[in-house]
């Protein structure tokens, strides 16, 4: 795994001592290829995927040449803005003569990008009827330089780009707009800005006299999330700005609160399970999760790598869809129960209310649920707490467990509400 080889490389070339005498440490692909392929230990496309010697020294890493990076202490990613789950979807048709494509069966990037160009979605996003696909896939950087911000004082760092790869994910051009788009079947916390810095440096080295928008698409849970950012300052890597965030779907799904409420009239709630209790406050990653092993069962390394988790996020993730008994665990990795599969199978209505019966199942949820309704308000945390005192949890016991677990909790049953709001 690249966390455990890291160490062993920083400790080969001293590179902590020689960041600390000149501020970075480039090192080459040959040096790490000696270890492990570079090309898959400097893929950090998320703050969490960092190994612990960065992290500890809050360092980071950025390609500089074809076969070079710079290490130092750099502020490199950006965080996701919070989503309003009241705000509203806008729903468009997918063309009903496209036969070798399903929005019902999208599990890549590459699908989901197919998806939002042929619906409309990325005309409406771009607000440009003309949209055509020009560029896309892997090409040099050409020449460039920036200053990126230090993450141990106030100052920047100046860096040098000499012909980097770089890869786009999908080019659409316009009447006035040429959009690079960065895409993802996966929610994470961050993204590394890189992603659109270096395509967005290099199209204007080539003289593109249109507007360039960098754009990154996040498709999960059948919804679209497009985000534009721009750079305030084309030589600051990090003074990209959010602009615009929409969210787009192809099947307008309505749950109502007598739906939540003939759940918790029939379901039958099952005693709790030996497994720890949940400590995963994004249910919308749990989903995710499952849409991940709905592709295939993976290794519990392949999701801390390749999804943006760490690897306590995974155990609290995968541990969270055993505990509502949609994932399962053995020696060959993580994968989907018979009753994920079949949830996952269904209409994504009938998906919703599967997974609300999941969480619903369990005591705390449900009786939480009930008085929040009984109630007409939000219950407190230590209400909640209170609630949970009431029942045998597995390995709870201590107050401070308590109050993490009330979190996730409380962000599950908003999951639940949140399906109700007019959209």
């Amino acid at each position: 795994m690249k966390i455990d080889k890291w160490e062993e490389i920083f400790d080969k070339f001293e590179i902590l001592k020689k960041i600390q005498d000149t501020g970075r440490y480039e090192i080459t692909s040959s040096q790490i290829n000696q270890f492990r392929e570079a090309r898959l230990m400097t893929k950090f496309d998320n703050a969490s995927q960092l190994p612990k010697i960065f992290t500890e020294n809050k360092l980071s890493i950025l390609p500089i040449t074809r076969g070079s990076y710079v290490i130092s202490p750099m502020e490199i990613f950006c965080k996701f803005p919070t989503i309003d789950h009241s705000s509203s979807i806008q729903y468009f048709n997918f063309p009903d003569h496209i036969q070798s494509l399903s929005p019902e069966k999208i599990n890549s990037e590459a699908l989901a990008l197919n998806c939002v160009y042929l619906s409309g979605i990325l005309a409406d996003f771009i607000e440009d009827d003309h949209l055509l696909p020009t560029i896309c896939g892997k090409m040099s950087s050409l020449s460039f330089n920036f200053n990126v911000k230090s993450s141990i004082s106030n100052s920047y760092i100046p860096i040098n780009i000499d012909k980097a790869s770089i890869e786009i994910d999908g080019g659409y051009e316009g009447i006035e707009t040429l959009s690079i788009i960065e895409a993802k079947n996966h929610l994470s916390d961050d993204f590394v800005i890189r992603q659109l810095y270096y395509p967005y440096r290099r199209l204007l080295l080539s003289k593109i006299e249109k507007k360039i928008k960098p754009i990154f698409l996040v498709y999960t849970n059948n919804i679209f999330y497009l985000y534009e950012y721009e750079f305030a300052d084309v030589r600051n890597y990090n003074s990209l700005k959010l602009k615009r965030l929409k969210r787009y779907s192809f099947e307008k799904v309505t749950i109502t609160v007598d739906d939540i409420e003939k759940i918790l009239k029939q379901i039958i709630v099952a005693p709790e399970p030996a497994i720890p209790f949940p400590q995963a406050d994004s249910f919308e990653r749990v989903i995710n999760l499952c849409e991940l092993l709905n592709n295939s069962p993976l290794s519990k390394s392949d999701i801390t790598i390749n999804y943006g988790f760490d690897k306590r996020q995974t155990d609290y993730y995968v541990n969270a869809g055993k505990y509502l008994g949609l994932i399962e665990t053995n020696k060959s990795g993580v994968s989907l129960t018979q009753e994920g599969y079949k949830i996952m199978s269904e209409t994504q209505r009938n998906k919703q209310l599967g997974f609300v019966k999941k969480i619903l199942g369990h005591s705390i949820f449900n009786e939480v649920l009930k008085q929040q309704i009984k109630n007409g308000k939000i219950l407190a945390k230590q209400e909640i707490i209170s609630i949970m005192k009431k029942f045998q949890l597995f390995n709870c016991q201590s107050e401070e467990t308590y109050n993490r677990r009330a979190s996730t909790v409380t962000s599950w049953i908003d999951w639940i509400t949140s399906l109700t709001l007019s959209k």
